[in-house]
């Protein structure tokens, strides 16, 4: 299961952004939700941004696949597994 935290910054403020989003079926998590499936091991966190900014900062144990590398990737995580996108 895929979710997604918040990722507005990945798109560039010149970008149209599309009438329909073509990640509706993706449920959006809240930050309540992600920190409790943190403090329980429950989910995978997968850190969206360049690797530049993942060594900078990011989640503890988080694993670091830059967007355009995600599709390319996918395979190498169970799809059981609940796996929270992030990119702030």
């Amino acid at each position: 299961m895929l979710a997604i935290l918040g990722c507005s910054t990945l798109l560039p403020t010149s970008v149209a952004i599309p009438t329909e989003d073509p990640h509706l079926d993706i449920p959006r998590v809240s930050l309540q939700e992600a920190v409790t499936a943190y403090s329980a091991g429950a989910a995978v966190f997968v850190d969206v941004r360049g690797l530049e900014s993942y060594k900078v900062s990011h989640i503890p144990g988080a694993v670091s696949i830059p967007v355009e590398q995600i599709a390319s990737r996918l395979d190498e995580f169970d799809t059981a597994q609940w796996i929270i996108t992030y990119c702030t």
